[in-house]
């Protein structure tokens, strides 16, 4: 157990004294104050032993890029204008009020038309915590199957003037 030091002793004198004991208890002891133990002799030092050598260290492998879950990731040309809220859609689909089967015909059928179509709003709602947003939630599956991903390049989410949280950019590729 070790001593407390003279500035440990103060400290503790000053909290021991604004305490006031319970009824039937008595106010606690002030450690008396003890001489400093002395210190334990040092071990005769001795000259430290080479360490062995250690193998290089190996530089991690760079780094692989994630895949974008849909296509490659685009160029910041379309990112600044989706935060800066300068995309203008091509195409609105509104999935509000539609089963999940509805709204995976109509997405399905917008993105499989091949008329030129670049980008598509497609606005799923944000659901609500009595209510989630199944369409949603399956959205991101919607677009992940070989159907329809060989024609999605990406899909962002939108820019708060089109819908925020609750609506999301596809963005086509290129018809060859």
């Amino acid at each position: 157990m070790r001593r407390l030091s003279a500035h440990e002793r103060a400290l503790w004198a000053r909290v021991a004294a604004s305490v006031k004991p319970l009824p039937g208890k008595r106010a606690p002891e002030i450690p008396a104050a003890v001489a400093p133990a002395a210190p334990a002799p040092a071990p005769p030092k001795t000259a430290p032993k080479p360490s062995p050598p250690r193998p290089a260290a190996k530089a991690p492998p760079p780094a692989k890029p994630k895949p974008h879950p849909l296509g490659a990731p685009l160029d910041g040309t379309w990112d600044r204008q989706i935060s800066r809220g300068r995309l203008s859609p091509d195409r609105v689909i509104d999935l509000h009020g539609h089963t999940v089967v509805d709204a995976h015909a109509t997405l399905s059928s917008a993105i499989l038309a091949n008329d030129g179509t670049r980008v598509i709003l497609v606005v799923t709602g944000k659901g609500r915590p009595d209510r989630p947003a199944r369409i949603r939630a399956e959205l991101m599956h919607w677009l992940e199957r070989p159907d329809l991903r060989a024609h999605v390049a990406s899909l962002r989410a939108a820019h708060p003037r089109h819908g925020g949280g609750g609506a999301f950019y596809v963005i086509l590729r290129r018809a060859k």
